[in-house]
């Protein structure tokens, strides 16, 4: 979470909130992007059958959602709740296999979807290797 939290900060007009109960969401001017999940009827654990409190959810580029949930891994699932809407799932603790260049393409991807046009551009122009 310590990685998320500076990988997402790191993001141009990235601003964090935290509920009352200690979860963080991040939003990209004012757009969440990334947010810890309170618990949902819609995801329960298979093996406790308690209502998960450890998911986060990110917002993706509604094309890549089906590939990303088809990693061999099973680290990202989604709910019902989410049919239809541009976003992944994925345990706190299953971070830990993902490694930093990897996490921080899922922030970058996230972030991409929420930021304005110009920003995001801008960011891209600066920081993404030239095609080719």
């Amino acid at each position: 979470m310590a990685d998320l939290d500076r990988l997402a900060l790191a993001m141009p007009e990235t601003t964090k909130e935290v509920s009352d109960d200690g979860r963080p969401s991040y939003l990209a001017h004012g757009k969440t992007f990334c947010v810890h999940r309170g618990p949902r009827r819609d995801a329960v654990d298979a093996d406790t059958g308690e209502r998960m409190t450890d998911v986060l959810m990110f917002r993706v580029d509604a094309e890549a959602k089906e590939l990303i949930l088809a990693d061999p891994r099973g680290l990202y699932f989604t709910t019902p709740h989410f049919d239809g809407y541009p976003a992944v799932l994925v345990r706190i603790p299953r971070l830990a296999e993902l490694d930093r260049d990897e996490l921080r393409d899922l922030v970058v991807e996230a972030w991409l979807t929420r930021a304005q046009k110009r920003v995001a551009r801008a960011w891209l122009a600066a920081n993404e290797p030239p095609a080719g």
